[in-house]
């Protein structure tokens, strides 16, 4: 953590950094979104972005996964002079954090049993970077702020496929499925089965990355005089 503990890091925004975050996130978002045209056989309602993995195309889901904890790390970067507040440490603590479980998630695929950890050292901690980021940079001058709604959005994204996970569950269970002593994933949903977790969980990406754009924007904007 020593990089945020200079001077100069705490009293300038990094604009470089910035536009990092900018394009490592547009290069997640597309690699995400060419993964449904090219693995058009993972129904996007109720697979999870993690079952790419099990597809024709792995290398692409690895490059959503590396270059969205890529855009973390660069954003923490342009962000460094909110280290000067508390809040601003929990955030870029977090933020680092949540970048920390986007690299296992690329690293370790659904496969592997530490891609549950990675998840949910990365979502959790991407959601209170995001409000607690906001919040410190809405304190201090010179820069505004990402609207507030946007910051809450990963937290709202992540509860929904929460429930939604549940919701799926609950059905399979009533429909005599038992997930948990499942050794394959499902081909396709029992009859009468439906489900809608996997929209949640690419809500999940979409909302951080919306998120991360308007940070990183926030700091060229400060960088260029229009706060």
């Amino acid at each position: 953590m020593d990089m945020f503990s200079s001077p100069a890091a705490i009293g300038e925004w990094h604009a470089p950094a910035a536009v990092v975050a900018l394009m490592a996130t547009a290069v997640s978002c597309a690699s995400l979104l060419l993964l449904h045209i090219v693995s058009p056989e993972f129904a996007p309602s109720w697979r999870m972005v993690s079952e790419y993995a099990n597809g024709r195309f792995h290398w692409m889901l690895t490059l959503v996964f590396i270059s969205w904890a890529i855009s973390s790390f660069a954003l923490a970067w342009a962000l460094s002079p909110v280290w000067a507040s508390s809040l601003g440490k929990v955030g870029l603590v977090f933020l680092l954090l949540g970048g920390i479980g986007q690299v296992m998630g690329g690293l370790f695929d659904i496969n592997h049993q530490l891609h549950g950890p990675a998840a949910m050292i990365g979502i959790p901690s991407l959601c209170v970077a995001a409000v607690t980021l906001t919040l410190a940079m809405s304190r201090r001058s010179g820069i505004s702020a990402p609207p507030h709604w946007s910051a809450h959005l990963p937290w709202i994204s992540f509860a929904l496929m929460l429930v939604t996970l549940a919701m799926f569950f609950s059905a399979l269970k009533a429909a005599g499925i038992d997930v948990a002593t499942q050794t394959r994933p499902l081909a396709e949903l029992p009859s009468g089965v439906t489900g809608h977790v996997g929209w949640a969980n690419r809500l999940i990406f979409a909302t951080t990355y919306l998120w991360t754009v308007l940070a990183a924007l926030a700091v060229l904007n400060a960088e260029n005089g229009t706060p």
